[in-house]
C-alpha cells in the first residue's frame, strides 16, 4: 500500500453571483378584452399568447416587440381600461417587475401626454423613481415615440432614463424600438441596429431638426437633442429600417447614449452581486481588503478582455493606511482605521474607462 504523506479532500462550495436580466420589457396599454385583469401583469414568451390575452393596442405592441431580431425573451403586459386608463396604477404594478424597459402602448409624446399626471410624464417619473429608490436590479429605462411624422424634439421630457424615437410609421414604434434594445447586451451601441417596422425615412431637413447638426464638429461628434429617429441608409443593402442614433433623453449628466445608462446599471448590479458574499465575512484587515479588491477585479477584468472597458482602477483608501508601518502612522490615520473598524464601513473607489463604440468616422482624402 502506497504511503500518502499528504492527503487532500476537496470540498466544492462555489459561490454563484446573482445574474441580472438586461432585456425584459413591460408594456402597459389598452385592450379590448372584457376578461383581462385590469392593472395586473401577465408574463408572455411569445406574441400569439399576448394577442389572444390582450387584443387591441396592448397585444399588438407586445407582438411587435417580440418581432425584433434579436428581441426580448420575456415581455410583461399590464392592461388598462380603454375609456379611462389608470396609467398610475398600472405603472405601480410594473414597479415590482424584474424589467429593464417600460413602454406605454400606442401613446405618443405630445402636448396632451406630457403635462403633470399625463401618461408620458408618469412613465418618466416611474423609471426615475424606481431606478433611484427601488430594489437592487430594478433600474430601468422608458421608451416613447413621437407622433407619426413629428420632428420637433422640443416636446420631450428631458430624462437620461428615457428613449425617444421619431418615426413615420402607423405601427407602435416605441414597442418596436424597445424590442430592439432588449435584444442587445447593455454595452452594445444601438446605432444602426435593425428595427422590424415599416417606417419611410425622414427628409434631410427633418433630421437636421432632430439632430442639430450645426453644433457637430469633427472633434465633438454629433450634438443631438435627445430624440432618435428611424432611417434607411442607402449604404446598407436591403432597404431595412435602422436606428438613426442611440441618444438618451438628456445628455446633461454625461449619459448621452443608451448603452452608457444600461451598462452602468448592469455593472453596478454585477459588483453588488459579487460583493454581497463579503458582507459579514471579510474583515477590515490587509488580507481582507485585498480579497475585496480581487472580487471586484473578477468582474471588471473580463470586461477589459472583451473591449467593453479600456481599463479600470480600484482603490481602497483604508488599505493604504493598513499597509503603513503602525509606528509611522499619524494620529489622524490611526483614528481613521479605528473609526472604520467601529463603524464597520469601508470606502472603495473604482474608476472605469468605458470604451465607447464608433458613431462617426471622419475621412480626409487628399489627391495630388
Amino acid at each position: 500500500m502506497a504511503v500518502r504523506y499528504i492527503r487532500v479532500d476537496p470540498i466544492v462550495n462555489l459561490f454563484a453571483p446573482a445574474v441580472r436580466a438586461f432585456g425584459n420589457i413591460a408594456v402597459v396599454g389598452r385592450t379590448t378584452s372584457t376578461t383581462a385583469a385590469i392593472g395586473k401583469a401577465a408574463l408572455f414568451t411569445n406574441p400569439d399568447d399576448a394577442k389572444k390575452a390582450f387584443p387591441g393596442e396592448l397585444g399588438a405592441a407586445i407582438a411587435l416587440a417580440f418581432a425584433q431580431t434579436p428581441g426580448p425573451a420575456l415581455v410583461y403586459g399590464v392592461p388598462v381600461a380603454t375609456e379611462t386608463p389608470d396609467w398610475a396604477t398600472a405603472l405601480g404594478a410594473v414597479a415590482a417587475l424584474n424589467v429593464q424597459l417600460v413602454v406605454l402602448a400606442n401613446t405618443p409624446v405630445n402636448k396632451t401626454t406630457t403635462p403633470k399626471d399625463a401618461p408620458i410624464q408618469l412613465l418618466s417619473d416611474h423609471v426615475t423613481s424606481v431606478s433611484n429608490t427601488g430594489a437592487d436590479g430594478m433600474e430601468r429605462m422608458g421608451v416613447a415615440m413621437l407622433d407619426k411624422g413629428a420632428a420637433d424634439p422640443g416636446v420631450i421630457l428631458p430624462n437620461e432614463r428615457m428613449v425617444y424615437i421619431a418615426h413615420n410609421s402607423d405601427q407602435d414604434a416605441a414597442a418596436a424600438v424597445a424590442g430592439t434594445i432588449a435584444g442587445y447586451e447593455p454595452s452594445v451601441s444601438l446605432l444602426l441596429k435593425p428595427v422590424n417596422i415599416v417606417s419611410p425615412p425622414f427628409s434631410h431637413a427633418d433630421i437636421e431638426k432632430l439632430n442639430d447638426p450645426g453644433k457637430e464638429t469633427a472633434a465633438s461628434g454629433p450634438a443631438g437633442l435627445g430624440v432618435n429617429w428611424l432611417t434607411t441608409p442607402s449604404l446598407i443593402p436591403g432597404n431595412g429600417v435602422f436606428m438613426g442614433e442611440s441618444y438618451t433623453g438628456d445628455a446633461s449628466h454625461g449619459k448621452k447614449y443608451i448603452d452608457v445608462v444600461r451598462f452602468v446599471d448592469d455593472v453596478s448590479f454585477q459588483l453588488k452581486a459579487r460583493l454581497i458574499s463579503s458582507i459579514g465575512n471579510v474583515r477590515i484587515t490587509r488580507s481582507g481588503l485585498r480579497t475585496l479588491i480581487a472580487r471586484m477585479e473578477a468582474i471588471l477584468t473580463p470586461l477589459v478582455e472583451t473591449d467593453v472597458l479600456n481599463g479600470f482602477e480600484v482603490v481602497v483608501p483604508l488599505l493604504a493606511l493598513l499597509d503603513k508601518d503602525p509606528a509611522t502612522r499619524t494620529p489622524e490615520e490611526t483614528q481613521r482605521i479605528h473609526d472604520a473598524e467601529v463603524a464597520r464601513l469601508v470606502q472603495v473607489l473604482a474608476a472605469l474607462k468605458y470604451a465607447g463604440a464608433v458613431h462617426r468616422i471622419s475621412i480626409s482624402l487628399k489627391f495630388d
